[in-house]
């Protein structure tokens, strides 16, 4: 028998239950019939979206603009640091 506190029988993130459990099912039953066009997807909130923008436009420039920064003695110091945690894995 087991004695573990949790279980890995939960997801991370519950999925996303629809709002009206009835209604996506007529839907989408309509849907698959040929009834009805498939609806548009509902657009995400526009804060998150925004963010999600900022968040990724600063992902993309954010290496380049700190090796950019940082003098070659201490680029050599952090690959040195790198290498050496690599290779002390194996």
């Amino acid at each position: 028998m087991q004695n573990r506190s949790s279980t890995t029988e939960h997801p991370e993130t519950p999925a996303k239950r629809p709002r009206d459990f009835n209604e996506r099912a007529f839907q989408t039953v309509a849907i698959l019939t040929g009834i009805a066009e498939p609806l548009p997807e509902e657009p995400e909130e526009p804060i998150r979206a925004a963010a999600a923008l900022l968040g990724r436009e600063g992902g993309l420039k954010g290496g380049k603009a700190r090796s950019e920064k940082l003098s070659p003695e201490r680029r050599a110091e952090i690959a040195r640091k790198a290498a050496l945690a690599r290779w002390s894995k194996h």
